[in-house]
């Protein structure tokens, strides 16, 4: 009963553990690298690049990349009004273009402002 009882502890335990959610590591930049604005939107909907499904792609100096690091649905809705698949928006990164892919390490959206009428 005593092993049954500190197994049910140990695997509670573990259970939270390893459910708590990970930290955003491209949330916090480093204030030794430069921070680009680029366009971001989908690669394939908005940059065209070629692709099967909706996946984030950046435009720096005129080229797009596809983005490693973050994906387009840590960013809201793709599909929706102003989402990534219907809307070219701006984000301030920091990365480097690996190969033909933008590896990213800190990725901040900038809301569009607002027009007041």
């Amino acid at each position: 009963m005593k092993s049954l009882f500190l197994s049910m502890i140990f695997s509670f335990t573990m259970f939270v553990a390893f459910s708590q959610s990970k930290s955003d590591s491209t949330s916090v930049p480093d204030p030794a690298k430069k921070i680009q604005i680029v366009d971001v939107a989908c690669g394939e909907c908005k940059l065209g690049l070629p692709g099967k499904s909706c996946d984030l792609a950046v435009r720096i100096n005129g080229k797009s990349y596809f983005v490693d690091g973050t994906k387009i649905d840590d960013h809201g809705d793709a599909h929706a009004k102003e989402g990534f698949c219907n809307a070219v928006g701006k984000a301030e990164v920091q990365g480097k273009i690996v190969g033909d892919r933008f590896v990213v390490t800190y990725f901040k959206l900038i809301k569009p402002k607002k027009v007041k009428a």
